[in-house]
């Protein structure tokens, strides 16, 4: 990898080279701002090696760098090693940003001009780093080169995979009405129609799946509403003849998808909403000659809240998760006492558990199983250089989900595979105690997840112990397993909490080079009660699978949550039970049963 990553460097240099560029930015994105991209759009991971899901590769004629977030800084440094990319430790206070870095790299290029493409960085993104850039030492920022084009000769091809209807009974709400009601959204932004460029959100508002993004049933598309028409670009060549007819009923017309340029410089409206956070650089510049409204998209919001049919998804999805993780925490332990099993061999067994369930259509991210130390690792996982053998010892941490047509799942358990050690028992206490108390909570409609989450934190906070991932997440309703504008978070996020909506609750605690401890649940926010000051709303676990009550230390654990803790699996056991073998169903009588 180290001479593929030097040759690819080389070819990226010698175009740099012709056309007088200083440096060249890689972005993690696509056109659409998505967190997971088609294979086309991997640009970074090419380039560097490096394959997390967050960060940005650049590259000058004499030096490389890659910036990452916390969850890869172990990964991020294995996967780079041996080759010229230095590690850069994002949100560290020694870590320059990309400009300061690019400031100091360049000092006596001469050249000053950067390249990024404008088509896969979102608009907001781009003038940030084009004012860093001139503050930086008067360096300037070119857009409108693709340089991937022109070096990544074997570079995959833009998926043309189906494009199929989501039911009616499924989805809860006709493709036409959501229009109607984005369109309302609109006028109360005094906006006459705007570009919806995020995925998620054309799939949702379309009622449309797709399998163009790895384990995210989306499709490659932009939707461009206007207030008397919408307009698809897609490749044409996707569509089913359900998904036609579909599109037609709601009103909508189908164009290519390289004609959106060309979209935007016919559109008819006055003037055009364009959200700067996901609109990338290169289509918020070709609709400039419209007025543009700088605003949020209305979608995500309006997609955060599920309706009954949704929520009623939700609930079966989940009961066919958590049958098939009972089959497979039952027949974990002994598998792993009778020798043989490593992190991948696991991996493919829970696949096949989840793969018998009706309604099952994938996974919803590629499954973390994470032994011993790999579990400090907070985005690890397994491959063949890395898998390990599974012994009858220590905590093995299990972060896995499901695509489920009628809803996504995401669910972590780390289990005691035998003897502990009295730290690993610490840390597996306090991190369950964290999601207790985050999942026991009331709070007022419209609280943001900022100021819930130090729920999660504060039994190990007093104990010294952290984590610098979020704590919760939206979830999609058979979309994208990460979902917003909503998050649980010490930084701050000001997106209200509503009912409707669905989050994770997954705090953590990571001890480098020895183990790590995550338990997540996927919950449903629903209203608690109305008084003289507002409403309030509470939580409710939709995931359903036994909690690991081995490691627990009960010292450590208050009244409150022990009955927490025994109510949630006497509702596990009650809803499970009646969908399990006579084996099966003891196995989870006894996983279930209550500490005293």
């Amino acid at each position: 990898m180290k001479e593929t990553i030097s040759n690819r460097l080389a070819a990226v240099r010698e175009v740099m080279r012709r056309e007088h560029l200083a440096a060249f930015v890689f972005p993690s994105t696509d056109p659409h701002n998505s967190e997971y991209v088609p294979d086309h759009w991997k640009g970074r991971e090419w380039i560097s090696g490096f394959d997390g899901s967050a960060g940005t590769a650049v590259v000058t004629m004499t030096s490389a760098a890659l910036w990452t977030d916390s969850r890869y800084f172990i990964a991020a440094a294995e996967q780079l090693g041996g080759t010229e990319f230095v590690l850069m430790k994002e949100r560290l206070p020694e870590t320059p940003t990309v400009a300061q870095w690019l400031g100091e790299q360049l000092r006596d290029s001469d050249s000053k001009e950067v390249g990024i493409d404008g088509m896969t960085c979102a608009y907001s993104m781009v003038e940030g780093l084009i004012g860093e850039l001139r503050k930086a030492g008067g360096l300037t920022l070119r857009t409108n080169l693709d340089i991937l084009a022109q070096v990544w000769t074997d570079r995959p091809s833009v998926p043309l995979n189906e494009v199929v209807v989501q039911p009616l009974n499924l989805a809860g709400e006709p493709a036409r009405e959501k229009i109607s009601r984005i369109r309302q959204a609109l006028r109360g932004q005094h906006a006459d129609g705007m570009l919806v460029t995020a995925l998620d959100d054309i799939a949702w508002t379309l009622n449309l799946r797709g399998s163009d993004v790895h384990c995210n049933p989306v499709f490659v598309a932009y939707l461009l509403i206007s207030s008397t028409k919408a307009t698809l670009f897609v490749d044409r060549r996707k569509l089913t003849a359900e998904a036609l007819a579909s599109l037609k009923e709601a009103g909508i017309d189908v164009d290519d998808y390289g004609n959106v340029q060309k979209g935007l410089k016919d559109y008819f409206e006055y003037n055009i909403l364009l959200d700067p956070d996901s609109v990338n650089y290169t289509l918020y510049k070709a609709a400039s000659s419209h007025r543009v409204v700088a605003a949020a998209s209305p979608v995500p919001a309006m997609k955060a809240v599920k309706n009954d049919a949704e929520i009623a998804g939700f609930h079966e999805a989940m009961l066919r998760d958590g049958i098939a993780m009972v089959k497979f925490l039952k027949w974990l332990k002994p598998a792993v006492a009778q020798g043989g099993q490593t992190e991948m061999s696991i991996v493919r067994r829970l696949y096949e558990l989840r793969s018998e369930q009706p309604l099952f259509r994938d996974i919803s991210f590629d499954t973390i199983a994470a032994y011993q130390e790999h579990g400090a690792i907070v985005h690890y996982e397994p491959t063949e250089a890395t898998d390990m053998p599974l012994k009858a010892e220590g905590l093995l941490l299990i972060d896995s989900g499901a695509q489920y047509q009628n809803g996504t799942t995401d669910i972590t358990r780390t289990v005691a595979l035998g003897p502990l050690t009295e730290e690993q028992r610490r840390v597996y206490t306090l991190v369950l105690k964290g999601h207790i108390q985050l999942d026991m909570l009331t709070f007022p409609d419209g609280a943001s997840g900022t100021q819930l989450d130090a729920l999660a934190r504060k039994d190990m906070w007093a104990e010294g112990y952290n984590y610098l991932h979020g704590t919760g997440h939206g979830v999609g309703s058979y979309l994208n397993v990460h979902e917003g504008p909503h998050q649980i978070r010490m930084e701050y996020r000001p997106a209200p909490l509503h009912a409707g909506m669905t989050v994770t609750d997954e705090p953590g605690i990571y001890l480098e080079g020895q183990f790590g401890v995550r338990i997540e649940n996927t919950l449903l926010i629903t209203p608690f009660k109305e008084t003289a000051f507002g409403k309030f709303l509470r939580f409710e676990a939709l995931t359903l699978c036994p909690i690991d009550t081995e490691p627990i230390v009960r010292e450590m654990m208050t009244d409150e949550e022990v009955q927490w803790l025994n109510s949630y699996h006497h509702r596990v056991r009650e809803a499970l039970s009646p969908h399990l073998s006579d084996e099966e169903r003891a196995w989870l009588d006894e996983a279930t049963k209550a500490i005293g």
